[in-house]
Parts: C-alpha cells; structure tokens; sequence
C-alpha cells in the first residue's frame, strides 16, 4: 500500500492519538466512524474519529462494476473449456468433452473451444492466452483485490497446458488445429454429446506457421513471467517449451493457414513478423537475453496499425518494445493507433460512440483498443486521455449506449438471452428454438456486438452479432483488470458521459 492510498484518521479526543489506516476500495467521504484501539486503552462509545480521504480519492469512483465484469469473463473461459473438467468446475451445465482428441496417437485434449462451435483453434486461443497473461502481469492486484487471483491461474493453466501437449520438439511439430470447422459446423448441440470426427492438424518444418506458434510462444512466455512466484516449476516448464517452439518458428517462417488449408475460412493469416515480435519481445521480458530484443526489433513494424486481433498483433509489438526500450518512437506508435481509435480519428464510430473497425466482433475491436489503451497508461503513456478512451469503450460494452443494455452476458439486468452458443443453447436430448432463451447462461460472454448505427438484435440465428468467442473476451476482460487497477489505486478519472 502507497502512502497516498493511506486514510488519515484523527480521534476526536486529546486522550489518544492514533493513526488508523483504512481500505480504499470503500466509497467514504469525510465520514466518522468508531475506532478500536490495540492497546489496553479504551474509548467512550461517543468517540469516533474524522476520515480525511488520500488525495485523488474521488477520481476513483467507478460507473460500473469492472472488477465484477471481470470475474464473468473468467466464468465464461470456464464454460469454453474442453477435455476432462477440473474438480472445481463452477459450470454446472459443463461436463467432460472431446475426450478422444489426438493428433496420430498423440494426446491434445484440453483447451478452449474457439467461440459457439467445438473447433479448437491455436491462434485465436494463443492469442487470447497472450492478453489474459498480460493484463496479470500488469494488474495482479485487480485479481487480488476482487477476490480471483487463483481462479485467473486456473483459467490461464487452461489453454497453457493444451500448448504444452500441442507442441512436441523431438518431433518438430505442433498441433494447432482439432475438428474440421465445415463438419462442426453442420452440428448443433452439446460438447458433451458430440460425435463427429475431429481430425488434428499440425506445423512442422516442411508445413511452417511461423504465426500460430509466435503467438503460442508468446503466451508460453507471459505464462513463465506471472506463474513464477505461483509456480516456480511450471514457470519453468513454460519458458522451457517458450523458447524451444521460438527456434522451431524462426528456422521455419511461413504462414500456418498455407500450411493447414483447414483454417482458411475460419482464421486466415496474413502475416508472421507481428507475432514473432510478441514472442521475442516476451521471451525478452522473460529471459533478458539480448538476442530476443534484437529480434523483436528486427520484426518490428513502425506503420500504422490496423486493430488488435488475432491477426494483427502490430500494436501489442510496439508498446512491448517502448516496456522493454521506452524509446519514443515506440510511444508514438502507441499515441498514434489510440488517436486512429478515439473521437476524430480515422476509424468510423457509431452514433453512440463505439469505435467501429468492423462488423465481426465490432465489441472485440473496440475492447481491444481499450485493453492497449489500459497497458499503455501502465507503463507511462497516455494517462487521463488514453483512460477515458478506454473508459468509453468498455462503459459502451456494459450499458453506455442506446439500448442501455450490457453485452456481457449475467452482467447487469439487461443482456444477450440467446448467444450463438451450442453449450449454452441446449441441454441434454433438447436445444432451445430461435425464439426461445437459452437454458443455460453463458456468463461472462461478451457477444460480437453492434451494427454501425448501434443496431442489434438478440438473436440467436445472427452469429455476427451475437456469437461469443475466447478472442473477444480477451481484450476486454484485460481492460476492465486495467480499469479496476487504476480505481482501487485512486487513479481512475471520472467517467466520460455516455453519448447515448
């Protein structure tokens, strides 16, 4: 604790004097309070004391929850979960899945379903992997302070220990990729009941990904850098595979949606050099081996980004480098792709103001300019600016617009009944119709979001704007951490107004 997280309290007596330090997560104001001493002294009943708030105490007042928006989004990586379930599955509608996925023999249970399908997809999963991580290693006390920090390590061990099963060095290949998403696709019903094929597809040297397993080794190494005061052997564990599958994918450029035709349709790539500069940057961060900062130089683009996604990994390249440098060029990068996002700049807003880079995932993308704006304030660049960006962005997403609705689902009392979600749509031997909610509540689910003119419909039928997947949650649960940070340590500013 600060000294300017430090409460004040002066007993209204000239018998004692006693300084009382108080929690900060309270909204007091000025108020009294009774006061109980250590000592063998004792205090009339009359006596309390006066609380004199630390200073910026009041910018902290949050409009919405942020720490609860952010233990939903850990419930909802919990329903997406495949394989055998944990004892402590808090998903009561979840049961064990895909218990027979394997790539020739080789066990690749585990992991996240992708989005309302049962295709398990490597680069969106490592990728979502990659911001969860950091947004811990940033904002851990935001998970301590609401009470999750062991629950977001479970949820990170998620798709961790899938990568470490993925990723096989004696025989230079790694699995990226289980169930075919044409036939998946053509099933509607539970993970649990599934009985499709699930075929495994897999990079290696003579078939290059260069992409999916930079970003892989990205989210290995955040993965080594915030379990390693949780777990020293894991850390491990992580960095170990982190820097094996990093010389696998520098030796082996190449773009993993040529090598597995598969993913084509689902998540083409159109490029490498971005991930491979998260992962060197990470590995940098993790190691402090130089070679890793040259090479997360040498991948470096200095242009301006289009978003932050699963396949445009540019912004998040360029704020490590200005963590790991703080060379200003970098901090320009970052203060110009957040003007591109804000009121005035280049990327189209909709009438409410929700930056509107595009139609799938028009939450993701908004969110996820949010969670770089949060990280960036972190390490020195933007402040009140950049947060009220944010603040926008994420109050847009929880109610802040024209249908003063939450597109997270379970938060508030307004949101999304009828996500494009098989698991939450049916229940054993039945699926709720179209028109029907579903029986199980997705909670946490951030759905895709708006038209351009604020339009939406809770419909189950339009998986553009209203499926789920583990990338849109990413960013924003990583930014409602960064706004929850910056509240409880009386840095947040006021909100900004809603537009709508």
């Amino acid at each position: 604790m600060s000294k300017s997280d430090i409460w004040v309290a002066e007993i209204e007596s000239t018998s004692f004097d006693k300084t009382e330090v108080l929690p900060t997560n309270k909204d007091y104001d000025n108020i009294s309070v009774p006061i109980l001493l250590t000592n063998s002294s004792t205090v009339p009943s009359s006596h309390f004391v006066k609380l004199t708030p630390p200073p910026g105490f009041g910018r902290s007042k949050m409009k919405y929850d942020y720490g609860k928006a952010m233990a939903l989004s850990i419930l909802f990586y919990d329903a997406q979960r495949s394989g055998k379930l944990p004892g402590n599955n808090p998903i009561p509608w979840r049961g064990d899945s895909a218990m027979g996925d394997n790539g020739d023999g080789h066990d690749i249970k585990g992991g996240w379903y992708d989005a309302g399908d049962h295709v398990k997809f490597n680069l969106p999963m490592a990728t979502s992997a990659h911001v969860l991580g950091w947004g811990l290693e940033k904002f851990k006390d935001a998970y301590e302070r609401a009470g999750k920090l062991d629950e977001m390590y479970d949820c990170l061990r998620t798709p961790l220990d899938y990568f470490l099963k993925c990723w096989v060095p004696s025989q230079q290949t790694y699995w990226v990729q289980v169930g075919d998403g044409g036939l998946d696709h053509r099933s509607w019903g539970r993970a649990e009941d599934m009985h499709m094929g699930r075929p495994a597809y897999k990079i290696y040297p003579e078939a290059p990904g260069s992409d999916v397993a930079g970003s892989t080794v990205a989210a290995l190494a955040i993965g080594s850098v915030v379990f390693k005061e949780n777990d020293a052997s894991y850390s491990d564990t992580l960095l170990v595979a982190a820097k094996s599958l990093y010389e696998f994918a520098k030796a082996n450029p190449g773009i993993y949606s040529n090598s597995v035709p598969q993913a084509k349709a689902f998540y083409n790539s159109s490029g490498y050099t971005d991930e491979m500069c998260e992962a060197a940057a990470e590995l940098y961060k993790a190691t402090k081996d130089q070679q890793y900062l040259i090479d997360a130089k040498f991948f470096y683009d200095p242009t301006l980004a289009w978003g932050y996604f699963w396949d445009d990994k540019q912004p998040g390249c360029q704020l490590l480098l200005w963590e790991l440098t703080e060379e200003v060029k970098y901090k320009t990068n970052i203060e110009t792709f957040i003007a591109s996002y804000a009121p005035g700049g280049s990327v189209p807003m909709t009438p409410c103001e929700l930056t509107y880079r595009s139609k799938w995932g028009s939450n993701r993308y908004a969110a996820n300019a949010a969670f770089i704006a949060v990280i960036a304030v972190a390490d020195g660049i933007g402040g009140d600016k950049f947060l009220n960006y944010a603040l926008s962005q994420i109050n847009y997403i929880l109610g802040d617009n024209n249908k003063h609705f939450s597109y997270v689902i379970g938060f508030g009392n307004y949101y999304p009944k009828r996500p494009h979600h098989r698991g939450a749509a049916c229940k054993p031997g039945w699926c709720a119709a179209s028109w029907q909610d579903s029986p199980n509540i997705l909670y946490g689910g951030v759905v895709g979001g708006p038209g351009p003119n604020d339009d939406y419909q809770d419909n189950r039928e339009d998986y553009v704007k209203n499926e789920v997947a583990c990338d849109y949650n990413a960013g924003f649960q990583t930014a409602c951490a960064g706004l929850y940070h910056f509240a409880i340590n009386n840095q947040l500013p006021p909100s900004p107004p809603a537009k709508c």
